[in-house]
């Protein structure tokens, strides 16, 4: 009976319920220290897994060990911070790839040591070849030069330390360059010769060019060198190319740059780049500027607009224009004059007529423009030219274009950013390495007013994107976040402290606010489940250590859709110095 009894409950029972799924496998696993995510609903935590090249899920170290299967690769932190990579929102690829192939003159103390410099490398260059540099600033040195016009050098004694070596070197600021004689003879720049349009040839008191080209100025000497080095063939060429952009690839790589915003790229240069993605040599994503005649933009731009090609890695979907130049030069657009040169309000570098053709170009294509901007007058002229152009189509919303750099501006404009939805690209390092001589140019009361605000641009509402502007600065995230929450300059002193960052403000910065200004908040800059498992690995929590440690941080692993690109290695007994002791995990 009690059988029978048991059977019948055994069959009016309902079955037992399945044993649950182990959850999937990831990919990648990083725990055993902290996660900020930038996720809202879970902004930090202990442990990171990833597969198919997304995050997949946070958690504390026991909730994401179900996850480690096989195959799982764990990275244990040790007690160290990842955080979602860095999008360097404004910096020039070619430049950074290039300045590896130039003298670097931002060390250089003095006009006599340049000179000297350029000197030993004329010695060891064959005679007629170009002897480049970059990274100079009169600005910096321990004295001014001897002779000079308006603080700059004159070429005599450059010319005659390379009599048989054109030679140009570019500003620290990227916007003017100083040529010797034969370089300024291949250029075709004599007394004679009238200013280009958006551009000073320098002149002494008897009317003679001094070797200062700013603006498009310098193009001329450009123009020269690009023709010679067109003389060596397209394989030669192509060969050089590729080195250059390995060569910026893994500099970003190794300072845990996951997305680069390229500020400026030529339909040759997409197509270069394009063909790198085919070929599975993008292991950075890239984000674009077209940078082209309207001519060639209104028939060509729709064609050269690529959102996430070759897996995410190469997006090109905006316009660049250079309003006016850089202040170091004086050649900032402004209101009012140079404190420390009357005559001057600077240089428009882009006819206001032609940049308001590139925004209907931009508009029609679906593209942002993204316009650098560094004085106050370029930076109102190009949020006038926006709000029109924005009123022209009442239908759209969410334009995000740009403002690159955005470093001066008159109070009443600050607000414009957060009211017309623009982005203010900005880069923190340039305010600590620009602040001995902003007030020089600007004066102290028009410096204290508007002189890169970014507090008061985060506080009207505005986006932030940070970013390098490199070669102008260092490619290093670090230098620029430290910046941005210190403002303390090279002598220690602070600038404008009442614009500085908070720690937070300035991670997101640079990371979401990134991913944003380039509409791939969706896909990038947290940690969110389902986004883009790109990260960076840092040695030091930049967002607890003291103030002053935050320069002692480093980046130990850099993390592109799941695979660890960049690993540094510490050789014992020698200390950690990032870049020269890195390796690719891709190369083992």
């Amino acid at each position: 009976m009690q059988t029978a009894l048991l059977a019948a409950a055994l069959l009016l029972s309902p079955p037992a319920a399945p044993l649950a799924a182990p959850p999937p496998a990831a990919d990648l696993v990083l725990s055993g220290g902290r996660i900020v995510t930038l996720d809202p609903a879970r902004p930090a935590a202990e442990a990171l897994a990833v597969a198919g090249g997304r995050a997949l899920a946070t958690g504390s170290a026991a909730e994401i060990a179900p996850r480690i299967g096989p195959a799982t690769r764990v990275v244990d932190l040790a007690g160290r911070l990842a955080i979602p990579g860095f999008v360097d929102s404004h910096a020039h690829l070619h430049g950074l790839g290039r300045a590896h192939l130039q003298l670097a003159l931002a060390s250089a103390q003095s006009w006599e040591e340049i000179v000297a410099r350029v000197a030993e490398a004329a010695a060891a260059t064959p005679e007629g070849e170009w002897i480049l540099g970059r990274g100079w600033h009169q600005e910096k040195w321990s004295a001014p030069p001897s002779p000079a016009v308006e603080g700059f050098p004159v070429h005599a004694a450059l010319s005659r330390a390379s009599p048989k070596h054109p030679v140009l070197l570019v500003h620290a600021s990227g916007h003017a360059g100083f040529a010797n004689a034969l370089a300024l003879a291949r250029a075709g720049i004599d007394a004679a010769t009238p200013d280009p349009p958006g551009g000073e040839i320098l002149r002494d008191a008897a009317g003679n060019p001094t070797g200062l080209l700013r603006e498009s100025a310098e193009e001329l000497v450009q123009r020269a060198i690009a023709a010679d080095r067109a003389k060596r063939g397209p394989a030669a060429v192509e060969a050089e190319e590729l080195r250059v952009f390995e060569l910026a690839q893994a500099e970003l790589l190794a300072h845990g740059i996951t997305t680069f915003h390229d500020a400026g790229a030529s339909f040759a240069t997409v197509d270069r780049l394009r063909r790198y993605a085919d070929e599975g040599r993008l292991k950075v994503r890239l984000w674009v500027m077209l940078d082209e005649p309207n001519e060639r933009l209104a028939a060509e731009a729709g064609k050269y607009r690529l959102v996430g090609y070759g897996g995410g890695r190469l997006t090109v979907r905006a316009i660049k224009r250079w309003l006016d130049g850089a202040l170091g030069s004086r050649g900032a657009w402004l209101l009012a004059p140079y404190s420390d040169l009357p005559t001057s309000t600077g240089l428009v570098t882009y006819p206001l007529a032609d940049l308001a053709e590139t925004a209907r170009i931009a508009a029609a294509h679906g593209l942002q423009l993204c316009v650098h901007a560094i004085g106050d007058r370029a930076n109102r002229e190009a949020l006038d030219l926006y709000e029109a152009t924005f009123a022209a189509h009442p239908e759209r919303r969410d334009w995000r274009w740009r403002i690159e750099h955005a470093q001066h501006l008159d109070p009443a404009d600050i607000p414009r950013f957060a009211q017309l939805g623009v982005i203010a690209a900005m880069q923190g390092i340039h305010a600590t390495s620009d602040a001995p001589f902003v007030v020089p140019r600007l004066g102290a009361a028009r410096t204290k007013a508007g002189a890169y605000a970014w507090r008061a641009l985060l506080d009207s509402g505005a986006i932030i994107a940070n970013g390098t502007d490199a070669p102008v600065e260092p490619v290093d995230p670090l230098a620029s976040f430290r910046a941005s929450v210190t403002r303390r300059t090279a002598d220690g002193s602070v600038f404008l402290p009442e614009q500085r960052m908070t720690r937070l403000e300035a991670l997101r910065s640079y990371t979401w606010a990134g991913a944003y200004a380039g509409f791939e908040e969706e896909e990038k800059g947290s940690l969110a489940p389902g986004r883009l498992a790109d990260i960076a690995v840092l040695s030091r929590d930049i967002l607890a250590v003291p103030e002053e440690e935050i320069r002692t941080a480093e980046v130990d692993l850099t993390i592109v859709g799941g695979e660890v690109v960049y690993e540094r290695r510490h050789r014992a007994g020698t200390p950690r110095t990032g870049a020269t002791e890195a390796r690719s995990a891709r190369s083992e």
